[in-house]
């Protein structure tokens, strides 16, 4: 009766951080990586822990996602990003559940993981940065991106989820070159998205809203309603860069709007 098990992933450039993620889930069934063009030595690493890879270029987070789902065989997916490792009592979890000990299948054909996050050397627990529940096990052919999604966005799945206990630490943003890179770069998806929408903030009190007060309230009601200052000195820095993103990604699509980005 025990369910098999696929792990789903996308990657580029990711040698530093794929032994370890590799490294929690080598138990599983089949391991499928959809690359996009890495330089280094990502599909080498890959391949050691026995994933299959595909090449395929890259053309947005969601089609990406749902390349890597369409090759998966077994009865269940665990979609995992390159910077996400499964804490042994996670692992254990997700085993029990697809033993089906008791002879019947998993309740639930979906299920969010709380995820841990690492930014700048600390374990964020505050602030709405924890549990950071992500839905990432499903059931094979129930769940799929959409398409001209954002890097965080969340596989549609229609039905009753269930939740695991077991932690996902995401090792995030080890630097904060790191970080800005990140954020500049994911603001800039975010933006096209935004525009295509004709998310330009137009207005001027879309203007003032989008690009001045909600980062601002953002920040009030992480930092101090959501006991982000809980998280020290560097909570505040993530709070406060974190305001900034979603000031860049208004603003670059405002620019966008101007035909000036």
């Amino acid at each position: 009766m025990r369910q098999t098990l696929t792990i789903a992933m996308i990657a580029m450039n990711e040698e530093a951080n794929l032994p370890r993620t590799l490294e929690s889930v080598r138990w599983a069934d089949e391991i499928i990586l959809v690359d996009s063009g890495s330089k280094d030595r990502t599909l080498e690493i890959a391949r050691s822990f026995g994933a299959k890879t595909r090449f395929h270029a890259f053309v947005g987070h969601g089609e990406q996602k749902n390349v890597a789902l369409d090759l998966c065989t077994s009865d269940w997916i665990l979609l995992l990003d390159a910077d996400e490792v499964l804490t042994p009592e996670l692992q254990n979890e997700i085993r029990q559940l697809l033993t089906c000990a008791d002879g019947r299948p998993p309740r639930f054909d979906a299920y969010w993981i709380p995820r841990l996050n690492l930014y700048f050397g600390h374990w964020m627990r505050h602030g709405g940065f924890y549990p950071d529940r992500k839905l990432r096990l499903f059931r094979r052919g129930s769940a799929r991106l959409s398409e001209g999604v954002g890097p965080h966005s969340t596989p549609q799945f229609s039905g009753p989820r269930g939740k695991l206990k077991g932690d996902m630490l995401h090792y995030a943003y080890p630097t904060m070159g790191i970080y800005l890179e990140h954020m500049d770069r994911y603001s800039s998806e975010i933006a096209h998205l935004l525009a295509a929408e004709g998310r330009t903030s137009k207005s001027p009190f879309a203007f003032v809203w989008n690009i001045v007060a909600n980062p601002a309230a953002t920040f009030l009601y992480n930092y101090f309603f959501r006991l982000g200052f809980l998280d020290g000195r560097e909570g505040l820095i993530l709070h406060i860069n974190h305001s900034v993103y979603i000031h860049w990604k208004f603003l670059k699509a405002w620019r966008i709007g101007q035909g000036k980005e």
